[in-house]
């Protein structure tokens, strides 16, 4: 089941990646990343972050190295290192 997630979510990475300027026209821009991340075309830097974050995430969640991260981020938080 991992694997369809992963698979699934690796899609919605690659099209945010891929269609940024369809996002782009159909959910406006955003304030806070044009103002961050440059006047010109911050928006699409973001959503193209996202889709990165989306496409190395279900990587790491379909080959398990992403509770290893988690625990080792914030396991300490919890007492669990």
């Amino acid at each position: 089941m991992k694997y369809f997630f992963g698979i699934g979510a690796i899609v919605v990475g690659i099209f945010l990646v891929i269609k940024t300027e369809w996002f782009v026209q159909n959910f406006g821009t955003s304030n806070w990343a044009e103002e961050h991340l440059g006047s010109s075309g911050g928006t699409r830097l973001m959503y193209k972050f996202i889709g990165v974050a989306f496409i190395v995430l279900a990587m790491m969640g379909m080959t398990g190295m992403l509770g290893e991260v988690i625990i080792s981020v914030f396991g300490r938080l919890f007492g669990l290192k």
